[in-house]
């Protein structure tokens, strides 16, 4: 097993709070040890934030708003420029903190993780200096009007910890770019990455204040965060039943919200797909990152001719991944993050075993992997639709496989769960692809992948999975605020308008 050690660790000794451009340590009295879920031994432990800690690093950004937002869209984009550098340059650092405190493998780490998340960076940075609104025009004869963006204020964010690195780029980028400042609250098991992005971005030259992090726990710091009176928005990433208090803290400030929820997707294989493609695919989707993924394909509705061949396929290339060590290049996927969590995954499975068929997997592995949080690739077949495995969202390396007979009931399969976030649809035929594409209810819908995703797309879901946009040029809608601006032309002092309130005078 690797050793439970990383490159930075020493430097967060001195704590793990972000604050105006250096770390501290929280004030809460309760301490937090992040363990590593492949072996369960403790990794490092840190004094947890509390509303003390909150309330200084809201005022930190407060202070750093005036000057950030007044930065030139050049200026701003120079920062973010020197920041993608940095991250790009510590990439290795990043990728070992990232799978030590998540589980997930070095090589998804270095090359899905780190690389997206330079790559946001930069995109991010030639997106500051695309902010514009609408062109000037005299839209009422007598008056030239033109669309001002601008910048909301202090954002208030919480990240999950399924992608801690990833999410915090997503959540912090996006808003500085636009002007804003930010705190930024990780997951408490998962702070490494959080912690390590902040201290890139006061090395690429951002001023003290603009990025800050609080690591805490949800109802202490993140509650406290959220219902701050001087956060002006809160963006939260995590399980709709939390998104839902989200929401209510939110609102009752009258903030801007947005909302990245759980998610169920859907993968739909038509009777004329590429039998072999959907297989591989399926397998890859619904095991990235261990299936704690909120676009993970967890749910295959297969047409009935491909149905059996398709869930004889998938149980035998499941069978072939490799459950190990994180740091083991020959490792397929790892632990899932916590032994809590990887018993609540394996009691979605073992319930299913009274109303459907457990094909492989179901199980933990013993031997050399016992200590760790780890759970065996699972595909579970004929389960009813209205089933627990079916609706929930399990959030493991665990795929359900069920038959439909015509196009029109594929869809209607897919589209019955609360969420809406990513799907799939594979088939040859570009009529039954751009059927599929418009009746499915989700954000992202692939045709014959599923997964990928790119800086310059947006990402966020329809119904129970949220709603806005991360990513792409999208996400400057939810992080800046629309001013209409209006000149008179006519400089006439009595406008007609006027008789309509004090008549012909």
């Amino acid at each position: 097993m690797h050793e439970n050690r990383f490159q930075a660790q020493d430097r967060l000794a001195a704590g793990a709070q972000f604050i105006a451009g250096e770390l501290r340590r929280g004030t809460s009295g309760t301490s937090h040890t992040v363990v590593d879920p492949a072996t369960g031994r403790p990794v490092h432990t840190y004094e947890l934030a509390g509303t003390d800690d909150v309330d200084a690093a809201v005022a930190a950004a407060r202070d750093a708003y005036p000057g950030w937002s007044r930065a030139t869209p050049g200026e701003r984009s120079d920062a973010l420029h020197a920041f993608a550098a940095v991250l790009g340059g510590r990439a290795e650092e990043f990728a070992q903190a990232e799978s030590l405190q998540c589980g997930k493998p070095l090589k998804l780490s270095r090359e899905f993780d780190v690389p997206g998340t330079v790559d946001n960076a930069a995109f991010f940075a030639g997106a500051a200096r695309h902010l514009q609104g609408s062109s000037a025009g005299e839209y009422s004869g007598d008056h030239t009007s033109y669309v001002r963006r601008e910048p909301i204020g202090v954002v208030g964010s919480i990240a999950p910890w399924n992608y801690p690195l990833q999410m915090a780029a997503w959540k912090i980028l996006p808003a500085v770019a636009a002007g804003n400042t930010i705190v930024l609250k990780p997951s408490e098991l998962t702070p490494f990455t959080s912690l390590l992005f902040a201290e890139a971005a006061t090395a690429a030259g951002l001023p003290d204040g603009v990025v800050n992090i609080v690591s805490g726990a949800g109802l202490g710091a993140g509650e406290h965060l959220v219902a701050h009176e001087d956060v002006a928005m809160t963006s939260f990433t995590g399980s709709t039943a939390v998104g839902r208090r989200v929401a209510e803290m939110a609102t009752a400030g009258v903030k801007r919200l947005h909302l990245e929820l759980g998610g169920k997707a859907p993968f739909v294989v038509f009777d004329d797909a590429d039998l072999d493609a959907a297989v591989h695919g399926a397998v890859a989707g619904a095991l990235i990152n261990s299936g704690q993924d909120c676009t993970a394909a967890t749910r295959a509705y297969v047409q009935r001719p491909l149905y059996d061949a398709f869930v004889a396929g998938v149980a035998e290339l499941m069978a072939t991944v490799q459950v190990g060590d994180p740091f083991d290049p020959a490792t397929d996927i790892g632990p899932l993050i916590s032994h809590a969590h990887r018993d609540r995954v394996a009691g979605f499975v073992e319930r299913a075993r009274g109303y459907a068929r457990v094909v492989t997997g179901g199980e933990a592995p013993g031997g050399d992997l016992a200590p760790g949080a780890y759970y065996r690739p699972t595909l579970i077949a004929d389960a009813p639709q209205d089933s627990e495995a079916v609706q929930a969202e399990i959030f493991g390396p665990v795929l359900v496989v069920l038959p439909f007979d015509s196009d029109g009931e594929g869809l209607r399969l897919a589209n019955d769960t609360p969420y809406g976030l990513a799907a799939s649809a594979w088939t040859r035929d570009v009529f039954r692809a751009g059927r599929a594409t418009r009746e499915i209810q989700a954000g992202c819908v692939w045709v014959n992948d599923h997964i990928p995703i790119l800086s310059e797309m947006p990402h966020g879901g329809y119904k129970a999975s949220g709603y806005g946009k991360d990513m792409s040029a999208y996400s400057f809608e939810e992080y800046t605020q629309i001013k209409h601006v209006m000149y008179d032309n006519t400089a006439v002092a009595r406008k007609d308008w006027h008789r309509t309130v004090f008549g012909r005078r």
